[in-house]
């Protein structure tokens, strides 16, 4: 059985957990006998396709720092990845991600992964032109197989269109539980740190967790904040902490894997704020890193981490506030929690998750 996957998310992600998702499901099945398949590229900066990447590689890697040809590199492989539909030499599509340009050429049976409902969930914080939620109809409508990656996101997807329940698989991220960490130090980090990892848009809910920063950096002189992901401080990100007189309290790093793996083992603290997720594959991350984790009170939060988590009321800068100083200076807590991350990661085996991709593949054929 052939699986073509085509080229969205390894154009538009050096790191990142979709492209990490997908990325995974090709080393298995490169791996397993009776499966191979094809990807629709012609150039990729993805990390996890190429971990380690030549001098030739890296300076074009430069280069697509103009926005330019970064627009143009898309276009040239969405193409490649087109003329690889139409040629029909594969028995599975697998796009990864919700461009529709291949809907008039397709003849083989379509599986799409549905990360998240965010969109749908909560318009007010999203550009009211993004035309993301109509191609995601538009995958939906035409899929053969829909996975969702929770519980909580089937359930979404069912509140908010009108697909048949049987086209539903729900199988969760996974993460190698044995597999020996790599640690890299980060230089210049300071010694108490709450962690933030990723986006900073509206949703993430990254604004509440700095008005409950505001309040705790007087209490607390020593401590600090790390940000990681969702590109360098923006000017609106900038002037926030300016107005919170925070600039020197926060700071934010660019990190490899290695790197990541060192904030949240060395951080205080792991906040996750946001209002909705699909999943919150950062949660297994730090449960393999042996960091306590505090969350907004969403469902899917809860799905996912159970007790292994400390929460939060999602809207509320003072139980925010509250949650976190629980945890400063109590080790005891902290051990606790850590205990359960470790038990409660195991519940989430990346075999298992690309096994069932692979079954659901077959189902098809």
């Amino acid at each position: 059985m052939k699986i073509l996957f085509d080229h969205q998310k390894f154009t538009t992600q050096r790191y990142g957990g979709i492209s990490r998702y997908f990325a995974n499901i090709i080393q298995q099945i490169n791996n397993t006998r009776g499966f191979s398949c094809e990807v629709g590229l012609v150039y990729s900066q993805n990390h996890y396709l190429n971990p380690e990447p030549s001098a030739a590689h890296s300076y074009l890697g430069r280069i697509l720092k103009s926005d330019r040809i970064a627009r143009r590199l898309y276009k040239v492989n969405e193409k490649y990845s087109n003329r690889l539909v139409k040629q029909n030499n594969f028995d599975i599509f697998h796009p990864t991600y919700y461009d529709p340009y291949f809907l008039d050429t397709l003849k083989k049976p379509l599986v799409t992964t549905i990360h998240d409902m965010t969109y749908e969930k909560l318009p007010e914080y999203f550009w009211a032109q993004d035309p993301l939620t109509k191609h995601k109809r538009l995958h939906i409508e035409r899929a053969d197989a829909i996975i969702a990656i929770s519980e909580t996101t089937k359930s979404d997807l069912l509140k908010y269109h009108d697909v048949d329940e049987s086209r539903i698989s729900v199988i969760y991220h996974g993460i190698e539980p044995d597999t020996a960490l790599i640690f890299d130090a980060v230089p210049n980090l300071p010694e108490n740190y709450l962690l933030y990892v990723g986006d900073r848009s509206g949703y993430k809910n990254f604004y509440l967790f700095m008005d409950a920063f505001k309040v705790l950096s007087e209490k607390y002189p020593d401590l600090n904040v790390v940000l990681t992901g969702g590109g360098s401080l923006g000017v609106a990100d900038q002037e926030l902490l300016m107005r919170l007189k925070l600039t020197q309290r926060v700071k934010h790093v660019n990190v490899t894997d290695a790197q990541l793996n060192y904030l949240y083992q060395n951080s205080a603290l792991f906040v996750y704020p946001s209002l909705h997720e699909g999943f919150g594959l950062p949660i297994l991350e730090a449960f393999k890193a042996q960091c306590p984790i505090l969350l907004s009170d969403t469902p899917c939060f809860k799905e996912i981490a159970s007790d292994a988590a400390a929460y939060f009321s999602a809207y509320s800068v003072e139980d925010m506030t509250s949650q976190i100083e629980r945890f400063i200076g109590n080790t005891e807590r902290r051990k606790q929690l850590i205990t359960k991350g470790l038990a409660r990661l195991r519940d989430f085996p990346l075999d298992v998750s690309i096994k069932k991709t692979l079954d659901l593949y077959k189902s098809l054929s």
